[in-house]
């Protein structure tokens, strides 16, 4: 297999056939993000992605059940691309049961209702958003959109929380499952308990069918790094990460979403459906926060 630069993928892809359709995000401005400042942005050549599924098909053939495709917002290949992709590896593995990939609410929003259908008919299966935060002051902070979204009429542009929402609609009418990710810590301890309840707002009215929570790790090198070098952003101490875990499991209520926090970056590990499991995971947080459980040492967290 070929890969052009580090790959990363989500916790639950990591038994998944990564296949690289594009290089690096087609945004790459998020100023915690440092998973592709090295890559300059393209879509890789088709025939190169095609003989790169032949080849994995050689030497995994019937393993193959889950495929990931790569780089950071991997929808915003073109429809060209995407079909024979998936055409190419449903003929390469019988035993494909998902195809998934990362994407912004900008690629969801910029392909039509047929477009995303015809996606899922052909095997996408998939989708991970991450909007890391429902608090619009937060998302504008650290830069969660497009240039386009953040403009608008000049003064507040479009809401990304609106777009979000109108994002997981728009998959899942087309079939599509989707993951939402958030970001404990993101916006800082300025805001952080507005952070917490948004978040928890816009998982409810995105309505996923799975949801993750990380925790913000400030990466060297990031406008985020700068900022906390000059003392414009502080993170929230482990208790204050912690508190805003508690508020987003207690208060975010999607119809019936599979919630984790088994990323390496979080203190405390947690599993569970919400709302159903929402006040037994704030019993365990609390737990946590009285020194009761206890949390991932920091040699063990991660990226």
């Amino acid at each position: 297999m070929r890969y052009e630069g580090s790959i990363y993928r989500p916790p639950s892809e990591a038994h998944s056939l990564l296949i690289q359709g594009t290089v690096g995000c087609s945004w790459n401005q998020c100023v915690y993000c440092s998973m592709y400042r090295d890559k300059t942005f393209r879509v890789r050549d088709l025939d190169e992605v095609l003989a790169d599924i032949d080849a994995a098909a050689d030497t995994y053939g019937s393993r193959v059940s889950k495929v990931f495709v790569c780089d950071g917002d991997a929808l915003i290949l073109p429809m060209t691309h995407w079909e024979a992709i998936l055409v190419r590896l449903r003929e390469s593995f019988g035993a494909l049961k998902r195809v998934s990939c990362y994407a912004m609410a900008s690629n969801v929003l910029g392909k039509s209702p047929e477009e995303l259908a015809r996606l899922q008919q052909l095997g996408l299966s998939l989708l991970y958003l991450g909007p890391e935060s429902g608090d619009e002051p937060t998302m504008r902070r650290i830069a969660k959109a497009p240039l386009t979204a953040l403009e608008g009429d000049g003064r507040h542009g479009t809401p990304i929380f609106d777009a979000h929402v109108e994002a997981a609609a728009k998959a899942k009418a087309a079939g599509l499952a989707l993951s939402a990710i958030f970001l404990l810590g993101a916006g800082g301890i300025e805001r952080s308990e507005e952070h917490a309840r948004g978040s928890a707002r816009l998982a409810t009215a995105m309505d996923p069918d799975f949801l993750a929570a990380l925790t913000l790790t400030v990466v060297p090198g990031t406008p985020l790094a700068d900022r906390e070098a000059a003392d414009r952003f502080t993170l929230p101490d482990i208790g204050g990460l912690l508190s805003e875990l508690r508020v987003f499991v207690a208060e975010a209520r999607p119809t019936d979403a599979l919630f984790r926090t088994n990323h390496a970056s979080n203190y405390l590990p947690l599993g569970g459906r919400l709302p159903r499991d929402g006040a037994a995971m704030a019993a365990a947080i609390d737990d946590a926060l009285d020194g009761k459980i206890g949390l991932r040492p920091e040699w063990a967290r991660g990226l």
